[in-house]
């Protein structure tokens, strides 16, 4: 990690500024570390279903952001292979936090798992993701 020290958070944003999908639906990255990242999105009207309950699609787009960032910020790249969410219950606050962190790295292969609370601490959702460097 001792040669990734020059890199600055707002480096790291500024890289995945082109991760337009994520960035455009309000993903936010908070921390980074090695093997880790903590990212969030401000919900939004246009992040709710016809129930009023935050959409799975920006549950998954913030963790598959977070796993992104996490397994990319300060390595070769690496895409997903596989990713498995489980919705485990409502945001009820305003803020959706994704934290992904390293469970294991190979030479070619990861796996992470990313926990997904809102800022009032409710579990939200639950993801691994297996990457595969390019």
């Amino acid at each position: 990690m001792d040669e990734n020290k020059h890199i600055t958070l707002s480096d790291v944003r500024e890289r995945f500024s082109q991760d337009r999908f994520a960035t455009v639906n309000g993903a936010v990255i908070e921390e980074v570390d090695d093997g880790y990242a903590k990212c969030s999105m401000q919900l939004q009207a246009s992040h709710r279903n016809a129930l009023g309950a935050v959409m799975g699609g920006a549950i998954f787009t913030l963790a598959d952001f977070a796993f992104a960032v996490a397994a990319n910020w300060n390595q070769n790249p690496q895409v997903s292979l596989e990713a498995s969410i489980s919705f485990l219950g409502k945001a009820k606050g305003e803020c959706l936090i994704a934290e992904a962190k390293r469970i294991k790295q190979g030479k070619r292969t990861c796996y992470y798992a990313i926990e997904v609370r809102d800022e009032l601490q409710n579990q939200v959702a639950y993801m691994t993701s297996n990457g595969f460097a390019v």
